[in-house]
């Protein structure tokens, strides 16, 4: 019905291309239009004014002869005041594109490094971006956006590089673990060092508490018993030690058994043994 009564619909966000007898007359904005066919009026195509994404996947090496694929993606779209340029002059749009980004790309990661290609994505999509709003805007066409969305190198590559970096956090670890048994074996003789200091100096307070005790017992005796001596106090003291040693080891379920002379010989012989010791180190002084 609208080809009869020479209409056309132009949709939003479309513009349509409009040849009288096989030349450009204009571009007809998005509406309702008349075309008098009968007059050799014709609508050669549409053109989108919408934003369009192109994806474009490179592979080219790295400085390091590494090979990567490299995906970009590529926002454009067509510049109504020049949409007749965006439809004449080129025939296919996106292998345009992809041509001049294979260019860039190719141009440009070659001379970094592997991880300097990671690092530094978005000077690779700027470079890429002012070369194709370069080159396109003489067709129509505007570049809106350029983003470098993956660097992707072989997988043997990505596993190498998975190992690396995970030989790097063990290695770390380790070290981390050494260090933590070395203040623990640090500490635990500093604990040990202390232990034994105090238990001397606990040992070392027993033995003076028991000087102590006997000077004071011997003092005491020969005060309040007449005619005793230091040596008679003496005997009678290691007799008493000498049975409370005997009465512990009987009482005593988890002793071993020990071997012991016993009668009111073996007393004299402890006491002449510690008297002949207490005697020989007060000569050697």
């Amino acid at each position: 019905m609208g080809n009869l009564f020479c209409l056309y619909q132009v949709d939003q966000s479309t513009v349509a291309i409009r040849e009288t007898f096989g030349k450009f007359d204009e571009v007809l904005e998005p509406g309702c239009h008349c075309v008098p066919w009968i007059f050799g009026s014709q609508i050669a195509g549409q053109l989108t004014l919408r934003l369009q994404q192109l994806d474009v996947k490179c592979e080219t090496k790295t400085k390091d002869n590494v090979f990567v694929n490299v995906v970009a993606s590529i926002q454009y779209r067509a510049l109504s005041e020049k949409a007749s340029d965006a439809y004449y002059k080129l025939s296919n749009t996106r292998s345009q594109i992809q041509a001049y980004v294979f260019d860039v790309i190719r141009a440009s990661v070659p001379k970094m490094n592997l991880d300097d290609a990671f690092e530094q994505k978005n000077e690779i999509a700027k470079a890429v971006e002012e070369e194709l709003e370069k080159a396109m805007s003489a067709y129509g066409f505007e570049i809106v956006q350029t983003l470098i969305v993956d660097i992707e190198p072989d997988v043997h590559v990505k596993r190498a590089m998975n190992e690396i970096n995970a030989a790097a956090r063990m290695r770390v670890a380790a070290n981390e673990k050494a260090e933590a048994e070395k203040i623990l074996q640090i500490k635990r003789a500093e604990g040990e060092a202390e232990s034994k200091y105090l238990s001397g100096m606990g040992i070392a307070r027993q033995r003076q508490a028991i000087v102590d005790g006997l000077r004071d017992s011997v003092l005491g005796f020969s005060v309040n018993v007449p005619g005793t001596t230091a040596k008679d106090v003496m005997d009678m003291v290691l007799v008493t030690q000498y049975f409370d040693t005997m009465k512990e080891i009987g009482a005593s379920s988890k002793s071993s058994a020990v071997f012991i002379p016993h009668g009111p010989g073996a007393v004299k012989d402890v006491a002449s043994q510690i008297r002949d010791g207490l005697l020989q180190g007060n000569a050697t002084s």
